[in-house]
């Protein structure tokens, strides 16, 4: 029996205010043809509710220049579903926050690619973004809204984590999810400044001692080896690994692609992640369920004895896995080794 995903993220639309240079979908102020209208939105929901009880994040793009985004996410909530938004946070208005409030949206998570309007607004390429993005924190904390910062770490960026890291806590943020990098989209122009494999490895040591005085709950994302190292660092110093299944601070296994989640984009193509371009169906011409119970992608990334390479052979990969759409971007095939990772299996 497939298991019912656990978060689906969902591109209502891939338009977008800013154009930033890592964007997964290269987003632009454009719209494409054949976004999902709404009534096709709440369709797609009543669809989610049939198989299970996700997290549902509103994400784009950048959700909040959709016009019907408040009705799609009240409907979800009225529905039963744990509604989140991804948004860059510069469209936060205190009445766009109230808005927030009412639709039912539990978690917004705004995206901080630095600690200072310097780095970030070099990144997403929009002087003021910086700014903009705070003054919509401050209106979410206004609304009494919860919140998270949601980083991506490149070369650029991946001295600031510390002082980000602190940014987060003062500004009063109940999570820091780091994304580690994945060149897909406009962020295969910055293919240079992924951080190299050792880097990775530091990076997520450093993370892991920080769990135990952050005060805020940190995840890793797009790092599926985070999970190999957390079993490494707790069987070295004697402690049981404390694992949540459900809700917004989860943390069960590294690549989710397939197994507890999935990406849907703006005109209802299925993915395995937004970053890993293999597509497992359109909502438009199949049921969700049938999708996501059938589609040969997805029952692939469930098995784990297809991993080839040292993933294959790995001790870990039932809950690592490697990241499909890094070994995607670098062999064309998604089951082939995580190029980013610098463990050695024991069988090897």
């Amino acid at each position: 029996m497939v298991k019912p995903p656990r978060l689906i993220a969902w591109e209502t639309t891939a338009g977008c205010n800013l154009s930033c240079k890592h964007c997964r979908g290269s987003s632009t102020e454009k719209k494409p043809e054949g976004e999902l209208t709404t009534k096709e939105a709440f369709h797609f929901v009543d669809e989610i509710k049939e198989i299970g009880d996700p997290i549902l994040i509103l994400s784009g793009g950048e959700p909040l220049v959709r016009e019907d985004i408040f009705d799609i996410a009240r409907y979800a909530t009225e529905k039963g579903l744990r509604v989140a938004m991804a948004t860059n946070g510069t469209l936060v208005t205190a009445e766009i926050a109230e808005k927030i409030k009412s639709a039912g949206i539990q978690r917004v998570s705004i995206s901080l690619d630095g600690s200072s309007s310097k780095t970030h607004d070099d990144f997403r390429c929009m002087p003021g973004a910086f700014e903009g993005a705070l003054s919509g924190i401050e209106n979410l904390k206004g609304a009494g809204v919860s919140f998270q910062i949601n980083p991506t770490i490149t070369k650029r960026t991946i001295d600031e984590i510390p002082e980000i890291l602190e940014m987060a806590k003062d500004l009063g943020a109940d999570a820091l999810h780091i994304f580690l990098l994945v060149p897909t989209g406009r962020g295969k122009e910055l293919e240079n400044d992924e951080i190299p494999p050792v880097e990775y490895e530091r990076i997520l040591n450093w993370f892991y001692d920080r769990q135990k005085d952050a005060g805020i709950q940190l995840k890793a994302t797009c790092a599926p080896h985070y999970f190999r190292i957390m079993r490494q660092r707790a069987e070295k110093e004697g402690i049981e690994i404390s694992v949540k299944t459900h809700g917004y601070e989860a943390m069960t296994k590294g690549c989710l692609g397939g197994t507890g989640f999935c990406f849907v984009s703006s005109t209802g193509d299925v993915f395995p992640c937004g970053y890993l371009p293999v597509l497992a169906g359109n909502i438009k011409e199949k049921s969700f369920k049938d999708v996501w119970e059938n589609a040969k992608v997805f029952n692939d990334l469930r098995d784990v004895s297809k991993l080839k390479g040292k993933c294959g052979r790995c001790e870990y990969n039932t809950v690592c896995g490697g990241c499909r759409a890094r070994a995607y971007a670098a062999t064309g095939d998604y089951l082939e080794e995580e190029p980013y990772c610098i463990y050695v299996p024991k069988k090897q």
